[in-house]
């Protein structure tokens, strides 16, 4: 049974974890508010972008850039996006079980699956699985800026135009809520001119100077800004995730105090009342 001085000692253990599993709430919190902004400007920009970008493809007529060319799948290349660091949850769980569930049905199907990981997570899990990673991109949760996506944006690009890749998905985590994120999968390149024209009308636009110049300048641009969003939505998924984790454990490590002190007083009661009748005890002897 655990004497006194042993449950006083977990006690004091578990109030100190409370008070760090508190504070790194706080800077979560502080961190969420800021990455939930730069996320809410970013979105009806990278949604308009593309949209707009996707009719215009939708009403041209042939192959006018390289990352519209939508060739036969052989080759899929899934770039998982998670964090550096732990402590949020289920964030990365959910994401590297999602990833590994549909690579092994792009498998299944007969694709040459490639794979490129942001993110320390996403690194060391498939290095512990010992899965080849095409390239890996970490440090970047907590930092993000727009060179970061440009640097990634860059490296798929050139994979595509050379045809080394045919279609890269994003896997990654869209904000919902605080307490609610959902997995995507997104398909980056091609660009899918069909379904976005289907959903907002195609008007037979004038180009100035060209067509061929525009989709030269923008579709490299709009490759860019779609990662960016992703990078800002996973950066606000993971400071509410990880804001919602340390609240939980927070109540956790309280409700372990509470039943703790109960088991402290109960433990120091019975000591006091041993003690009692050990005292009574002896009284009772001297008068015999």
């Amino acid at each position: 049974m655990a004497t006194l001085r042993d449950i006083k000692r977990r006690i004091k253990a578990v109030q100190s974890t409370s008070k760090i599993t508190k504070a790194m709430k706080m800077v979560a919190a502080s961190k969420f508010r800021r990455a939930q902004q730069r996320m809410f400007e970013m979105r009806p920009y990278a949604d308009r972008m593309n949209a707009i970008l996707s009719g215009l493809a939708g009403s041209s007529e042939g192959e006018v850039h390289p990352l519209l060319a939508v060739r036969p799948r052989r080759t899929v290349e899934v770039l998982v996006l998670t964090s550096d660091r732990g402590l949020c949850g289920a964030f990365n769980a959910n994401i590297l079980k999602a990833a590994t569930k549909h690579i092994d049905e792009l498998k299944g199907e007969g694709f040459e699956v490639r794979i490129s990981s942001i993110g320390r997570k996403a690194v060391d899990y498939f290095k512990r699985r010992e899965i080849p990673q095409r390239k890996s991109w970490s440090g970047i949760s907590g930092k993000i800026s727009y060179s970061n996506a440009r640097e990634i944006a860059g490296d798929i690009i050139e994979n595509y135009t050379n045809e080394e890749i045919d279609e890269i998905i994003l896997v990654y985590n869209e904000f919902k809520s605080v307490v609610a994120q959902r997995v995507v999968m997104a398909r980056i390149l091609p660009l899918a001119p069909i379904a976005a024209a289907e959903e907002m009308p195609v008007y037979n636009f004038i180009y100035e100077p060209s067509m061929k110049e525009i989709f030269n300048d923008l579709l490299p641009k709009n490759v860019e800004v779609q990662i960016f969003r992703a990078l800002l939505e996973s950066q606000a998924s993971e400071e509410a995730a990880r804001m919602s984790a340390m609240e939980n454990a927070t109540k956790a490590a309280n409700e372990m105090i509470d039943s703790l002190s109960l088991q402290y007083n109960k433990a120091r009661q019975a000591t006091i009342t041993k003690e009692l009748m050990d005292i009574v005890g002896g009284v009772e002897a001297l008068k015999g």
